[in-house]
């Protein structure tokens, strides 16, 4: 059975402090969510989105963080010698917040 991926999944997220609260997800294709977390331009951490709409982060480190929701666009099973997917990828769905510590 094929995977019918139709429409691009979106999200809107809103911030309140460390706090970020995320909307019901458009075209949802039933695949892993997770949250991007970047510090200065640098991926820093990835956490499971799952069910619950709420992620709060608790990093001190002084810098501008971003913080965007993906989800798995699967394609293919192909990975490189390292297990990792060549062809298969998380995407944003969300526009990023940004906040600064």
């Amino acid at each position: 059975m094929d995977q019918k991926l139709e429409g691009k999944p979106s999200a809107t997220l809103r911030l309140e402090g460390r706090k970020v609260t995320r909307s019901e997800i458009t075209n949802h294709w039933g695949t892993r969510l997770q949250w991007k977390v970047s510090r200065d331009g640098k991926e820093i951490a990835t956490a499971t989105a799952g069910p619950e709409p709420v992620f709060e982060h608790a990093e001190a480190t002084p810098g501008k963080y971003e913080i965007v929701l993906q989800q798995f666009h699967y394609v293919s099973y192909a990975k490189d010698k390292d297990g990792k997917f060549t062809a298969s990828k998380y995407v944003d769905i969300s526009e990023p917040v940004t906040y600064t510590v």
